[in-house]
């Protein structure tokens, strides 16, 4: 069994996984250290596993994973991977970004994807159907465009939304009005997208994911075409490091 530790801004997300790729059990922490890698090896019969982190990771975690590990990855630009990364400065493309495009291209091999991850930031990235990373955008995500609409004015407040909220088209009091601001201004920035690559190749999919993904996701799906092209996938990035890890323990076997 493997074990999948993707580490974000604000939350680590924890999944054990076979090599086929199927989930057995997934967790989320607010915080994560070596005690919790312990308690995961001694609950489950983990052989293998893979760290990947936006932040710095604790060497005591990193000790902890290599020393109960068969073969342990710390996933990092240098860290081999089934697709072709064309990024002008791989040793800054967020592993999470990388990781993820991975996760969609073993889900859908033959397609070309663009991969739109809803976090702490919005990511949008583009992998072709030949299986080449080409690049992608970074933009404000949900939580830091409510934060500064607030810090940089002086009387608008601070909002805050629930997932399913129902989001009007135009807001009639100020909070509603910068709710539908936020989040359908996001949706409508996911529809360009879409659009404007719908423009240059006829066949696409696209990968929905992230914590926020889902605040956004009924209000970018208005027609079936759209609805056709898109696959929500939340756990996209653990599918990626699973898919990773695999591919290393069989580089390594050969």
């Amino acid at each position: 069994m493997n074990l999948c530790i993707d580490q974000g801004n604000s939350r680590t997300k924890v999944a054990l996984m076979t090599d086929e790729g199927k989930m057995i059990n997934h967790f989320i922490y607010k915080s994560f250290s070596s005690a919790d890698v312990e308690r995961l090896f001694d609950l489950y019969d983990i052989t293998d596993s893979i760290i990947s982190s936006v932040v710095n990771v604790e060497a005591a975690i990193v000790n902890t994973l290599s020393r109960r590990s068969q073969h342990f990855v710390l996933f990092d630009h240098n860290t081999p991977v089934p697709i072709v990364n064309r990024y002008d400065s791989p040793q800054t493309l967020g592993q999470d970004r990388l990781a993820a495009a991975v996760g969609a291209k073993s889900l859908c091999p033959n397609e070309n994807l663009l991969i739109i991850d809803v976090g702490s930031a919005i990511t949008y990235d583009f992998v072709s159907a030949e299986g080449e990373y080409l690049g992608g955008n970074i933009a404000p995500g949900l939580k830091m465009r409510f934060t500064i609409l607030q810090r940089m004015t002086k009387k608008l407040p601070l909002v805050e939304t629930e997932e399913n909220e129902l989001i009007p088209l135009f807001g009639k009091n100020t909070r509603d009005a910068i709710a539908a601001g936020v989040i359908r201004g996001v949706a409508y920035e996911v529809k360009g997208y879409m659009r404007t690559l719908g423009e240059k190749m006829p066949h696409f999919k696209t990968f929905l994911t992230g914590g926020n993904a889902a605040y956004v996701l009924n209000n970018v799906r208005t027609s079936r075409t759209e609805k056709r092209e898109m696959q929500f996938e939340k756990n996209l990035v653990l599918i990626g490091l699973n898919r990773i890890l695999v591919f290393n323990k069989l580089e390594t076997e050969d």
